[in-house]
């Protein structure tokens, strides 16, 4: 079993008690283990999937990032033109986790197709008032402030109110056409993404990135054409990248994400990255990790040089806030 596999089922056992969710992620991770449909048990070389008739090239050797990290998690990258995947660990990838500020993606383009917005520019009015104790103190973002720079900027509170307009009979309706998350909503808050039984894993991620980028999912094309334009957060003389990251924090334990799609001239690859780690070891290094990580992998697989952006340099590094 690999080192993850072990961790994961450790952290599972470790809170399963205090969360539903947990108890979720717990069953799903065991139902994955033992039925015929997941990967097979060899832990390198070309695992075949036989739902997707796709094959992962297990790379076990990825998980120092993570460890040195001091952080469990995975890490899953779709070469697309190829169509060959590479991941960190050939299971812990189809177990879901809460998605955290991710969900701004999914949640934009639901945003424009229910008419909530007419477009990325529109502006929503400063609420006034937020809970600083469940998203952090940030005052540079409590104001009014257009959809675009509040997915840019990661305002947590902007896309509460949209929620409450979305209303959850319409999420219910966009998720399952669009198969994304495991169809739990019924935690009561609004931001569903950020507490709760709702859960997506890396595969899953992936899977509708990459709908998203062929312009395959059930929503218009114009709709799906904007969201990708707000995703663009770095140019590279011979690249974008079109990302978001996430960040939660759920019973003690910090789960993060970064995931998105790099668009060069000849090929595209699309990943998810989730790290786990304890809210006790207050690890400055946590945010910046989903990153790091990220970059790592995908320059040891050659996919892509980091070391010359272009002018958007600035938001390379960003710095992380909870629930971003």
């Amino acid at each position: 079993m690999l080192l993850f596999t072990s961790i994961l089922y450790k952290q599972c056992i470790f809170i399963i008690m205090k969360n539903s969710l947990i108890f979720f992620v717990y069953n799903l991770f065991c139902i994955l283990s033992s039925q015929s449909h997941t990967a097979s048990a060899q832990q390198t070389g070309e695992v075949k999937i036989s739902f997707r008739n796709d094959s992962v090239t297990v790379r076990e050797e990825f998980n120092r990032y993570f460890e040195n990290k001091h952080a469990q998690g995975d890490i899953l990258i779709l070469d697309l033109q190829n169509n060959k995947w590479f991941a960190s660990d050939a299971k812990s990838v189809y177990v879901p986790a809460l998605p955290a500020s991710t969900f701004k993606i999914i949640n934009l383009l639901i945003a424009l197709e229910t008419k909530v917005i007419a477009d990325e520019n529109q502006v929503v009015k400063w609420i006034g008032q937020t809970d600083t104790v469940k998203y952090g103190y940030r005052p540079d973002i409590y104001r009014d402030m257009t959809v675009k720079e509040a997915f840019e900027k990661s305002a947590g509170w902007v896309f509460v109110e949209l929620s409450k307009k979305i209303g959850k009979k319409n999420y219910q309706h966009y998720l399952s056409l669009a198969g994304y998350g495991n169809a739990d909503l019924s935690e009561a808050d609004p931001d569903f993404w950020n507490f709760g039984n709702f859960g997506i894993s890396p595969y899953n991620q992936v899977d509708f990135l990459r709908k998203l980028y062929l312009e395959q999912l059930p929503f218009k094309k114009r709709h799906m054409q904007t969201v990708k334009r707000v995703m663009l957060s770095n140019e590279y003389p011979d690249a974008e990248v079109h990302a978001k990251t996430g960040w939660t924090r759920i019973d003690g334990l910090n789960i993060g994400w970064w995931v998105g799609y790099i668009e060069k001239q000849k090929n595209t690859y699309l990943f998810a990255t989730r790290l786990f780690q304890d809210c006790d070891r207050k690890d400055p290094g946590f945010g910046p990790g989903r990153k790091e990580i990220t970059r790592a992998v995908l320059e040891e697989l050659r996919f892509l040089n980091f070391s010359s952006p272009s002018a958007k340099t600035s938001t390379l590094i960003i710095q992380s806030h909870l629930r971003r």
